[in-house]
This record gives C-alpha cells, structure tokens and sequence, in this order.
C-alpha cells in the first residue's frame, strides 16, 4: 500500500499545473497588454486617454504575474510543509521541524535526492521566493537581493511599463514578471515534484518553458 508521503509528491505536481493552466494563463491571457506605449506630446483628448489606458493596462498587467509569483511561492512553500509533516508521521527523519521556505526547499530535496546546485531549478525555485518577498514587503533586504539573483527582472530602457507611482522611483515597484517567468516558475516547481515523485511514470520533465 503506498503511503501518504509516496503519494503527495503526485498530487502536488498535478495541483500545481491545474492552477497554472486553468487560473493563471487564462487571466493572463484576458488582460490587455501593449507591446510599445507611446509617449510625448498628443493631437486630441481622445488620444491622450488611450495613452494612458494604455500605460494602466501593463501596469496592471504586471501586477497581477507578480500576485501570480506570490501566490506560486505560497502553495508550494505549503506543499514542501506537507510532504516533510508525511514523511515525519511514517517515521521518517525529522523534517518537521523545517521552517520557512529555504530551509524546506533545502530539506526536501536533500530527502528526494535533488541536488538543487546541479539542477537549474533550485536557482528558479529561490528566485521565485525572493520575487514573491520582494511583491509582499517591497524594498530591502529582499530587493537588494533579488537584483544580485535576477538583474533581468529590472528593464530601466523597457518602452512597454511605466510606473504609476508619483514621487521618487523604487527599485521594488519596477520589477517585471513576464509570461516567460512565470513558466520558468511553474515548470520548476512541477518538475521539482516530478523527481521527488517515487512512484512509476513519474512525469519528471513537465510541459511547461524551459529553466
């Protein structure tokens, strides 16, 4: 009989890919984006106003991947929580004492035999936790840090966002998350369970980007 701890590695990678297919991509896809916004003078009202849509447009485009990145980083962290509680309750090592998200990532892998420095995903899955500290808490440590871990996340010569936010610009306020990012976020996270998963035809290389 499998046990619980043999079973959820499964179940997660399957919870996952449901939400990015059936919640994330669909709204992604439904809101409105522009690959250029124009800017400088205009000739009417009217085409002031549709600039400025526009702008609202990608700004809120670029805030609902961001709550997606958080969102991700969230279940995945309670995910990891789970397994290590299954694996404490069958008898296994003590896993349960694992608190906050590297330290879990650390363990879990370390208990699938991940090694996360060989694997690109261990470098995903930390830019994913540090993008999600960095849309929850904004500037500071989080932010220092996710600039010397994904510098790519800043565009400053990027012609399709602006920032809404009177005032003097913050770093944290400018980072951009991409449909590409979000693919490398969901494929590393499916794939980290499609490793940990013992069980046969284990799905180990997901359908989703590339790392």
């Amino acid at each position: 009989m499998m046990s619980t701890a043999e079973q959820l590695p499964r179940i997660f990678q399957a919870n996952l890919g449901r939400f990015f297919d059936r919640v994330i991509l669909p709204v992604m896809d439904k809101l409105p984006s522009h690959a250029e916004l124009e800017t400088g003078e205009t000739d009417s009202l009217d085409q002031f106003l549709d600039r400025a849509a526009a702008q609202v447009d990608n700004y809120t485009a670029n805030e609902a991947a961001k709550a997606f990145v958080l969102t991700l980083a969230g279940l995945f962290e309670r995910q990891m929580s789970r397994w290590a509680r299954a694996i404490q309750d069958a008898g296994g090592s003590d896993m349960g004492k694992l608190n906050g998200f590297e330290a879990l990532l650390a363990g879990c892998a370390e208990r699938a035999g991940i090694d996360l420095m060989l694997e690109p995903l261990g470098e995903a899955l930390t830019e994913m936790f540090v993008v999600a500290n960095v849309v929850r808490h904004g500037e500071g440590r989080s932010c220092e840090r996710l600039r010397a871990l994904a510098p790519h996340l800043w565009d400053e010569e990027s012609v399709d966002y602006h920032d809404l936010l009177p005032g003097t610009p913050v770093a944290s306020e400018h980072v951009r998350i991409r449909q590409a990012d979000l693919e490398r976020y969901i494929r590393a996270t499916t794939r980290f369970w499609g490793l940990a998963d013992p069980l046969p035809l284990a799905v180990k290389n997901p359908p989703y980007g590339s790392l």
